[in-house]
């Protein structure tokens, strides 16, 4: 055994609300048990005894400020952590290691793994991809179609309502252009992006694929059009899609795909084009954005991201923030989601965070790492990836 051990998960691991009217973390629980260890509700108490040669999971998904996590995690208090969008702050150390619920690590900050490209570390960061993917593909499509079809629907309820909408005299006001033929540029093939070609292409539509070039021969095999470059696939786009993530943190502190959409994608795209991000806030230029929204040649975007409120000043922050100016520039033209695409879906947010207790288990009872990302620190072994069943084919 491995003695007694301590986890914290610090994030929601059930969206749907119980009979007092809180999210319900009853199913994770009761897989926690299930597999042999102790859920706590709350944080780990120092004088409290606890069963000896157990895993005791503390369930407190409330630590939004990095000087909360700090103080009740920032002594060595927990072994390992499961976190889904809270971000885990780099004094925080975990010796037995850390998982995100869902892709993304930017959030998982700790140096005993390296930092969130678990590069250089003692401890294993691991995550559970694919889980989201279906949820955020379709919510990609939701945006989609919040735009397209023009059709307004709402407009027409109304006109219907109040009596003033003849089909005969009146529906000729209100051309429209289906999705049918129009190309959609997708950055990244991951499990998310490939799912919104899927999804793409089953409407009549025409994915493109910018993705690394060892993706290439996967994606022809689908019977999607490979691309370079994130240029050559916006080229007479009428729909860019973003799914990459930051990608690899330089030296000077930027992602390598920070800033991917720029003023140049924008202008090889069809004029009038929409444009989707429900991947990082910083993957677009948002200078180059707003001067394509002045223009026209963005018509909409949507952007998900992380947005935090200072209780204290109700000043905003986070990647979503720098946005919120431009969605009031242009009425109407651009939706703004608070990360909200990916962890809305309840049975997601439950089969990563399983996922996420069996990877913990598994890396302290055997040393054995599923879904490594970055190093395998030593005194480990790969236990290679592990998606969800929907997406092993």
């Amino acid at each position: 055994m491995t003695g007694t051990k301590r986890i914290l998960i610090c994030d929601l691991v059930g969206l749907a609300f119980n009979a007092l009217g809180q999210p319900d973390p009853s199913e994770v629980k009761a897989h926690i048990e299930a597999r042999g260890g102790l859920f706590h509700p709350g944080l780990w108490r120092a004088q409290a005894p606890l069963a000896a040669d157990r895993l005791h999971f503390f369930y407190a998904p409330d630590l939004a400020r990095a000087e909360d996590f700090i103080s009740v995690a920032g002594q060595g208090q927990y072994d390992a952590v499961i976190a889904a969008a809270t971000t885990v702050p780099e004094a925080c150390h975990f010796a037995e290691g850390g998982v995100r619920m869902g892709t993304g690590t930017g959030n998982m900050q700790s140096a005993s793994w390296g930092g969130p490209n678990g590069l250089g570390g003692t401890a294993p960061l691991m995550n559970t991809p694919g889980f989201n993917a279906r949820a955020t593909a379709h919510m990609v499509m939701k945006a989609l179609f919040h735009f397209l079809p023009s059709l307004p629907l709402g407009l027409l309820h109304e006109r219907v309502l109040a009596g003033r909408f003849d089909t005969a005299r009146h529906l000729r006001d209100f051309p429209t252009h289906g999705l049918a033929g129009r190309r959609m540029a997708i950055a990244g093939f991951g499990n998310i992006g490939r799912t919104v070609a899927r999804l793409a292409r089953a409407f009549g539509m025409e994915p493109v694929i910018y993705s690394r070039p060892h993706h290439r021969a996967k994606i022809e095999a689908e019977g999607f059009r490979f691309a370079r470059s994130i240029e050559a696939a916006a080229e007479g786009a009428d729909v860019v899609s973003l799914h990459v993530g930051l990608g690899q943190r330089a030296a000077d502190g930027r992602f390598e795909n920070a800033g991917m959409l720029d003023g140049g994608t924008f202008a090889v795209m069809n004029p009038g084009a929409t444009v989707i991000n429900f991947d990082r806030g910083e993957c677009v230029n948002e200078a180059a954005l707003e001067a394509a929204l002045a223009s026209g040649q963005v018509a909409q975007v949507a952007i998900d991201a992380d947005i935090f409120v200072d209780e204290k000043t109700g000043g905003v922050s986070g990647p979503l923030a720098p946005y919120v100016a431009l969605a009031r520039r242009f009425p109407g033209r651009v939706l703004l989601l608070p990360h909200a695409a990916a962890d809305t879906d309840h049975p997601s947010r439950v089969a990563a965070a399983k996922q996420a207790v069996d990877q913990i288990i598994a890396a302290m009872t055997t040393r054995t790492v599923h879904n490594l990302k970055g190093d395998l620190p030593a005194g480990y072994v790969s236990g290679g990836a592990v998606l969800p069943p929907e997406l092993q084919a």
